[in-house]
Parts: C-alpha cells; sequence; structure tokens
C-alpha cells in the first residue's frame, strides 16, 4: 500500500522529527492528501513541536491491527529504530505504563515513558472499534545519560474495520521533541515519517493476521 521509505520514526519519533514552521496555531495544514493517505499539522499552542493528525485505510484486518498497536512490548520488533520497548507496569483494568527507547543517526537517543489505555476494543469479527489513547508518565523510570527524555507525548489511535480484510485508521498525536533537532530533518519528515510508521502497523498486522489463521482449527471432516 505504502512506498516503502524507510525513515529515522516510529510514532514518537514522528513528532521528534517534525518541530518546524509555524502557523496560525487553530489551523490544519495539509502535508499529504494522496492515495487516500491524508496528513495533517498544526503548531502546539506556546509549545515547541507539533500536532499531527493522519488518517489512511490499510490492508489487514481490523482485529489484527488492534493486537498489534496493544502489545507495546513488542515495538522494538517492527516499529522502525525502537531499540528498546517494555511494559513497566500494567494495571487491572489493562492500562499500562509503557517505555521505549528510540536510536536514530544525526540526533541523539529519545526514550519515553506513557500511560496507554485501550478506551475501547473490538469484538473479534472486526465489530466496534478499537481507540487507544496513551500520555506521558513522569518518574515511573530514572533518566538515562546520554538519552533525551521526552516530557510531552500524548496521542491516539482509532481504528475500524472498512470492508474484508481493511481497516481505516485515524492516528492522532503531538510530541514536544526536546534537545536539539536539525530543521531540514524537521522539515523532510513530516509527512514521508507518518507514512512509515502506518506502513509498519500494516506490516505487523498481516503477519499477525496470517499467524492466527494457522492457529485456528480445521474445520471438520462430515
Amino acid at each position: 500500500m505504502f512506498e516503502l521509505k524507510r525513515l529515522w520514526w516510529c510514532g514518537a519519533l514522528a513528532g521528534v522529527l517534525i518541530a518546524g514552521a509555524a502557523a496560525a496555531a487553530d489551523e490544519w495544514d495539509t502535508v499529504e492528501d494522496d492515495d487516500g493517505i491524508v496528513i495533517k499539522v498544526r503548531p502546539r499552542p506556546g509549545a515547541a513541536g507539533k500536532e499531527v493528525w493522519a488518517e489512511a485505510d490499510v490492508e489487514a484486518n481490523a482485529y489484527d491491527v488492534q493486537t498489534a498497536l496493544m502489545d507495546s512490548a513488542s515495538f522494538r520488533l517492527w516499529m522502525p529504530y525502537v531499540k528498546e520497548s517494555r511494559v513497566v507496569s500494567t494495571k487491572e483494568d489493562g492500562s499500562r505504563v509503557a517505555y521505549a527507547k528510540l536510536n536514530f543517526p544525526v540526533v541523539d537517543p529519545r526514550d519515553y515513558t506513557i500511560l496507554v489505555v485501550d478506551e475501547k476494543k473490538l469484538a473479534e469479527d472486526g465489530k466496534g472499534e478499537y481507540v487507544q489513547r496513551w500520555k506521558v508518565v513522569e518518574g515511573a523510570l530514572p533518566e538515562r545519560k546520554g538519552v533525551v527524555r521526552l516530557k510531552h507525548n500524548e496521542g491516539t489511535w482509532q481504528v475500524t474495520q472498512k470492508g474484508e480484510g481493511k481497516t481505516h485508521i485515524v492516528y492522532k498525536f503531538s510530541v514536544d521533541p526536546g534537545g536539539s533537532i536539525p530543521g531540514w530533518l524537521a522539515s523532510f519528515g513530516q509527512s514521508d515519517g507518518v507514512m512509515d510508521t502506518l506502513e509498519a502497523v500494516e506490516e505487523r498486522a498481516q503477519k499477525l493476521g496470517k499467524e492466527r489463521k494457522k492457529a485456528q482449527p480445521a474445520p471438520a471432516t462430515p
């Protein structure tokens, strides 16, 4: 679905790379609108970084997209440049504190601790809606020398099934990048990086879907 453009990105990294040009705080600037993919950005009022709003259809089952996004600990296996990821703690309601460290060239590594809440979940047949919300949790883990801790990182994933084997995703987030980000890198990553993140989610969900189907028992023979 997406052209493969491996940049230094994941959900948090997307915000890190787009701290740039100013515009009216209440106006969205469309930076991508092609082939069913829409990406809009706007400055965070009175703060560094930008808010991002992306919508796209991916070629994967919605339930498998949900499974991929709920597994915070596995991001190091499939999200671009996520080198460490783990769940720090889990509450009875399933909400969890997750940690991730991002390594990439040019700029210093970043890391974050966030509270992840699954506000709505899909049924196994894909009916309904999956909504995940996250925000920074301070003090969950000590900061690490040589790694920039993200102080602001929040957003949502909204996932709904759209026909057989297709899913509509709405991905909104804002991140304060912290530290120093080269201007050319901020501008370059503005739309391609978000697409790269969505592509990674699509590929992971497709893989999970194949594994799920293999694990299903074979139909009984008459």
